[in-house]
Order: structure tokens, then C-alpha cells, then sequence
């Protein structure tokens, strides 16, 4: 009998953002990847004394790292009764849209990251800064963009993969980029954006690279990096009073939102670089410098979907589809 090797992906309890972890197993060919488990005491997920925590598989896909019958196995982390680990945001994730399943809540999620090679950002000068932001953005050429080989083939890998992946851009700071995932009911898009992310940093290992999720990587007037969350529920889908009305939702959890949407984020929510401050919360049509923007296409067309531009880059997806799940769902009819 044939084997193949199955890679369990999970999140640890490294504070305040956790970090992916992953090891292999060989599983025969014909087999589903079993429950597995790990020393979580080296993941700030146990003391030493009971260190066993438990990985259940909650998606499989194929590796298109390794190729063939080989696979990704993202996991959750679970205590040894089998009841949801203390850092595993997915269970409440999946709560939150099991209760609120007849709203039909979808997401699609814009990830930024910068490479950095070493302590700068890739292509930047040893000595000093390039030029000032402008021609990054969607640009082209040598002299302006940085890291498309990576990126490219990173595309590549997730669409081998069978993610729900939308599109890829150059971002406003030079070795600054943007890949997409959706639309996803909330546990499912957060699934497939923890199995992005994960790619993004395996394949950025063969080019000497790394890719960062900080909100701020680079300080001074360069934009920060953020995780745009677009979302509709069925009712939004037909109506532009259920997004307005979705909109002034999550104005009345403003604060909670802030707490948990990435760490370090009054450092990219400034009101500058395309941002609203983090102390403010307003929306609008077309505007970026909003904490909330009903894209121009949905005011025209009466009904569509709104984008909630606080979440930063570091954020996790699995809590900011939940916050948004209960708040719009608990506030707007289905």
C-alpha cells in the first residue's frame, strides 16, 4: 500500500498574535489524516507537566509544495477531553455561524503582507529609502515592484491547491503586496486564508524571504498593512437599507472590534495612509479614509456587500468572522 505525507497545519498560543505550526505525517493512501497531537508546551499551549494537546483536521487540501497524493491538513487545537483548546478561535467562529446560518453571511478577505529580506523590506536600498510612495501600487517594473516571482508562484500553490482565490496586487509600499480569499461563509474563508497564509510563508523559505503580517512594518510616512473584510448576508445582498443598516451595526461595538482586530492597531489606524483613527468610527460611500466603505458599485446598484477596513494584516480571521457574524446578524434581520 502507497503512502503520502500529510502536512497538519495549526495556530499556536504565542501572544498577542499566534503563529502557524506545522509537522508531517505518513498516512496511507486511502486513509483520511487522523487525529494527531503535539507538545504544546513548546507552543505556549501547555505546561510541561500535561503537555499533550490534541489536532483535529477541520480541512484538507492538496500540497502543491510536495505534489501527488501528498496533503495540507489544517487543524484546530483541542485539549485532551476533546473540548476546544483555550487559543482555538475557530470553534466559536463556527458557533457564531451555525446560530446565525439563516442570515447566509459571506466573506471575502483582502490580505496585505510585506516581504522582507532580512531587516528590510525587499528591493529596499541598504542605506536610506526609495522613492516616495506613488508608482507601487498595481505598478510594473523592476524599479517598482519587488517580490512577483514569489508571488506569482504563491498564487500558483493555492489555486492548486483548491482555495477560493480571488486575485493578487502590488500595494501602496513598495515589497508590499495584496492576495484575496472569498467569497466564504466565515469558518470556511478563514480556513482557506490560514492555509494562504501559510503557503505565502513556505514558498517565500525557497527565496531567502520572509512575509510579515505587521500592521506597521516600516514607520514614517509609508501606508500600513491591513486585512480588509468585505461581507454580505442575504439581506444585504438585496437591499442597500440592510447595508447601511449592517453598517451602523458595527458602529455600536466599535470598541470591541478595535481589541480584536491585530495587535499594534493604533499604529496603522493613524486617520492617515487610507485609514480612519481607531479612536473614530464613520462610514460612506467610496471612502477610504472611512472605518467602514459601502463601495460606489453598491450605492449604484442598490444592494451588495460593505467593506470593514480595521482589521489589520495580523488579524485573525476566525474572530473578526465572528465579531462581524454577531453584530450585523444579532442587529439585521435575515
Amino acid at each position: 500500500m502507497g503512502v503520502y505525507k500529510a502536512e497538519y497545519i495549526w495556530m499556536d498560543g504565542a501572544e498577542p498574535t499566534q503563529k502557524l505550526r506545522c509537522k508531517t505525517k505518513i498516512v496511507p493512501i486511502g486513509q483520511e489524516p487522523p487525529i494527531w497531537g503535539f507538545d504544546g508546551s513548546s507552543t505556549n499551549q501547555a505546561q510541561g507537566h500535561a503537555s499533550d494537546c490534541v489536532l483535529r483536521p477541520v480541512f484538507t487540501c492538496p500540497d502543491p509544495v510536495r505534489g501527488g497524493e501528498n496533503k495540507l491538513v489544517l487543524c484546530e487545537v483541542l485539549l485532551t477531553d476533546m473540548t476546544p483548546h483555550p487559543t482555538n478561535t475557530r470553534a466559536k467562529c463556527a458557533e457564531a455561524a451555525e446560530k446565525y446560518k439563516d442570515h447566509e453571511m459571506w466573506f471575502g478577505i483582502e490580505q496585505e503582507y510585506t516581504f522582507f529580506e532580512g531587516i528590510k523590506p525587499l528591493g529596499w536600498p541598504d542605506n536610506g529609502f526609495p522613492a516616495p510612495q506613488f508608482g507601487y501600487y498595481c505598478g510594473v517594473g523592476a524599479d517598482e515592484v519587488f517580490g512577483r516571482d514569489i508571488v506569482e508562484e504563491h498564487m500558483d500553490a493555492c489555486l492548486k491547491a483548491g482555495l477560493k482565490f480571488a486575485g493578487i496586487n502590488a500595494e501602496v509600499m513598495p515589497a508590499q503586496w495584496e492576495f484575496q480569499i472569498g467569497p466564504l461563509h466565515g469558518p470556511a474563508a478563514a480556513d482557506h486564508m490560514w492555509i494562504a497564509r501559510w503557503l505565502l510563508y513556505r514558498i517565500a523559505e525557497d527565496y531567502g524571504a520572509s512575509a510579515t503580517l505587521a500592521p506597521k512594518p516600516v514607520k514614517g510616512d509609508w501606508n500600513g498593512a491591513g486585512a480588509h473584510t468585505n461581507f454580505s448576508t442575504r439581506a444585504m445582498r438585496s437591499s442597500i437599507d440592510a447595508c447601511e443598516a449592517a453598517a451602523e451595526a458595527l458602529r455600536g461595538r466599535h470598541e470591541l472590534h478595535i481589541a480584536n482586530y491585530g495587535a499594534g492597531i493604533e499604529e496603522r489606524l493613524t486617520g492617515k495612509h487610507e485609514t480612519c483613527s481607531y479612536k473614530q468610527f464613520k462610514w460612506g460611500v467610496s471612502d477610504r479614509g472611512a472605518s467602514v466603505r459601502i463601495p460606489w458599485q453598491v450605492a449604484q446598484d442598490g444592494k451588495g456587500y460593505i467593506e470593514d477596513r480595521r482589521p489589520c494584516a495580523n488579524m485573525d480571521p476566525y474572530v473578526v468572522c465572528r465579531l462581524i457574524t454577531e453584530t450585523v446578524c444579532s442587529k439585521v434581520p435575515a
